[in-house]
C-alpha cells in the first residue's frame, strides 16, 4: 500500500487524529435527522470503511450510544475536548466504521459519493449528483415510531 492509500483527519482542536488506509467500502450523503442532529447541519457525509482500514493515531475518543427507529445500535465517537463528531459504527454494518466526510485533511473529499439516503428530510436548498438515491434507505426498516423531533418528513 502508497501514502497515497492511506488518508488522514481529525477533530476542530486537533486533539484526536485518525487514518484510514484504501477506499471507502461505499461514502453517502444522508439527510436523516439523526445525520442533521449529528452535524448541526442539513446532512451528513460518510465514508465508511472495513474497520481494520482505520487506526486512531492520537487522542481519546467519547461514545454516545443510541437505538434508531429500526431498534439498531448507532455508537457516535466524537473528541471529548471540543465535540466534533469523527466516527460512528451501526450494528446494520458490524465490519464497518463510518468516518465524517469534512474531518479529513486536505483535499477533505477525496472520494465520490455512491449514494443519497433519507431524501424525505432533505433540505430544499440541497442538491446533490449523486448515482443512487432514496426517499429512505434500501435498508430502512422501521419497528417502532421515534419521538417526532427525531422523524424526517
Amino acid at each position: 500500500m502508497t501514502d497515497s492509500d492511506k488518508h488522514e483527519g481529525g477533530c476542530l482542536c486537533g486533539e484526536v487524529r485518525f487514518q484510514v488506509s484504501g477506499q471507502p467500502e461505499f461514502s453517502v450523503a444522508c439527510h436523516c435527522r439523526y445525520c442533521q442532529l449529528r452535524t448541526g447541519s442539513a446532512l451528513g457525509v460518510g465514508a465508511y470503511f472495513q474497520k481494520e482500514n482505520l487506526k486512531i493515531t492520537q487522542g481519546t475518543l467519547k461514545s454516545y450510544k443510541f437505538i434508531n427507529e429500526s431498534d439498531k445500535e448507532i455508537d457516535y465517537q466524537f473528541c471529548a475536548n471540543c465535540g466534533t463528531s469523527l466516527l460512528w459504527e451501526i450494528a446494520l454494518f458490524p465490519n464497518l466504521i463510518g468516518t465524517a466526510g469534512g474531518t479529513y485533511d486536505p483535499p477533505t473529499f477525496w472520494y465520490s459519493l455512491d449514494r443519497e439516503v433519507f431524501q424525505r428530510s432533505k433540505a430544499d436548498f440541497v442538491h446533490i449528483d449523486s448515482p443512487e438515491s432514496y426517499a429512505t434507505s434500501r435498508l430502512y426498516d422501521p419497528v417502532h415510531t421515534d419521538d417526532p423531533r427525531l422523524i424526517g418528513e
